[in-house]
């Protein structure tokens, strides 16, 4: 075939779009046309407006061939930000990897209640120090230190691989003079002392880790997922250290919706006590109870 014809029949936008999101509908993608329009963009490199604007455009058979391929990856149920290399949490993008867990809508109640709880203490314009125990790719600590400019954290994680990517995103966002990240777990030996503790521990039971959707299941690190048999195995390995590390200050766990209770008793029930003053729950945007938020005093 003619090098003019060859170019002629390769798809132009709007037939890519088209055909790429019938072939995600073809094999049960949830919201097959977002997730098609969000791989033709980044193939394209063009922005939403481009995309809508510029349909009849010709793909390039370089751009033919790694959209299909993208597509290929999509079908197989990777996400399309593992996809991608990135997410976006919070406002701002986060590159991601195998080896961290992949950043979702839900970890944003996190953000939103320690801020709450950094504004009810007077804490916002202060030289607040934050522990993150299991940062993956550093969203949550990296996203408060975006937010509170003269804080500075530590962000400490099984994985030397994740925290390679927690640099590079601390990097991009500007904040790499602020922040420490340590090889560690739960919180053995960690010897500073915090104001505020975040984590999203791996809180998924595991015999349930089998039975999640396949985008989680064989894409997340399962570090990340496994919190042994009744998903509050790391749970205990941070109650256990919380005294020395925060004597005087809040900590704000994720969970699972049903695990509140759970977490709330190791809490309370800790020998000698923690001295907490206040133990709270904190809902989602759906209404389930996402995390719980602890006070301790000294």
């Amino acid at each position: 075939m003619p090098e003019a014809a060859q170019v002629h029949a390769l798809p132009t936008v709007g037939e890519a779009l088209a055909r790429a999101t019938s072939d995600l509908r073809r094999v049960g993608i949830d919201q097959p046309g977002n997730d098609a329009r969000r791989l033709v963009a980044a193939v394209l490199a063009l922005s939403a407006t481009q995309l809508i604007s510029r349909p009849e455009r010709r793909l390039s058979p370089q751009q033919f061939a790694r959209l299909e391929h993208c597509i290929a990856r999509r079908r197989n149920r990777e996400p399309v930000s593992r996809i991608l290399g990135e997410r976006e949490f919070y406002g701002r993008s986060f590159a991601i990897s195998p080896a961290t867990l992949d950043p979702r809508p839900d970890s944003e109640t996190l953000i939103e209640v320690a801020l709450e709880r950094v504004r009810r203490e007077g804490w916002d314009a202060a030289p607040l120090r934050i522990l993150d125990v299991g940062t993956g790719s550093g969203c949550l600590l990296l996203t408060l230190l975006c937010e509170l400019p003269n804080a500075v954290g530590i962000g400490t994680d099984i994985s030397e691989v994740a925290l390679g990517v927690a640099r590079s995103n601390a990097r991009r966002l500007g904040v790499e003079y602020r922040v420490q990240w340590m090889v560690r777990d739960a919180l053995a030996g960690i010897g500073e002392r915090f104001e505020l503790l975040v984590s999203n521990p791996p809180y998924i039971r595991s015999g349930d880790i089998a039975d999640l959707e396949a985008e989680v299941r064989d894409f997340d690190p399962w570090s990340a997922l496994d919190g042994g048999a009744d998903g509050l195995d790391v749970v205990r390995r941070l109650v256990a250290g919380i005294p020395t590390i925060i004597p005087n200050g809040w900590i704000v766990l994720e969970m699972g919706h049903d695990q509140a209770d759970g977490v709330a008793g190791l809490l309370g029930s800790r020998q000698p006590p923690l001295g907490l003053a206040e133990i709270e729950f904190c809902q989602d945007v759906t209404g389930k109870r996402r995390c719980v938020a602890a006070r301790t005093r000294g």
